[in-house]
């Protein structure tokens, strides 16, 4: 079996009066992502790690922000796609561990939800999902809540 590690990192802009969608979740917020898609940072962070680990370029290849075919695109939608293009070229995903740094809102009563819809997406059990949140002590742009940013690690299997 040969296994592979793969990582994405995502940063959108935030603006009042907009949806704020993180793992396939609406979070109320006041503020969401300036976006082509509907800016789930999250979702795009995790296919950029998927695609990295299958040597598949990154997302923005796949399901670029000049194409109309796009524009507003629900991310669970470019999920599933990335996740046939990795099977495509045989691989699995074994699990995945994603940081969200933003100062507001606290994510910490969504993380389940969002482990579940993903898990269920990708096919595999929450359990290979992890997600965590964390602020910037108010430092930097997450911390004057200027902008949300999304780290992914995943580790991919290949049958051989």
């Amino acid at each position: 079996m040969k296994m592979r590690t793969g990582f994405g990192y995502d940063v959108h802009q935030l603006a009042e009066g907009r949806q704020l969608w993180l793992g396939g979740i609406l979070i109320p917020h006041g503020k969401g992502s300036i976006a082509h898609s509907d800016g789930d940072i999250l979702i795009h962070a995790l296919c950029d790690a998927m695609l990295g680990a299958a040597k598949l370029r990154d997302i923005g290849y796949h399901f670029p922000d000049t194409s109309d075919e796009f524009k507003g695109i629900d991310s669970k939608i470019l999920l599933q796609r990335t996740c046939e293009l990795v099977r495509q070229k045989g691989y699995t995903l074994e699990n995945a561990d994603i940081t969200i740094a933003a100062q507001h809102p606290k994510l910490k009563d969504y993380i389940p939800d969002m482990e579940q819809t993903l898990a269920r997406i990708i096919g595999v059990d929450s359990d290979d999902i992890s997600v965590k949140a964390t602020t910037t002590e108010r430092l930097g742009f997450e911390g004057r809540e200027e902008g949300i940013s999304v780290y992914a690690v995943v580790l991919m299997s290949k049958q051989i």
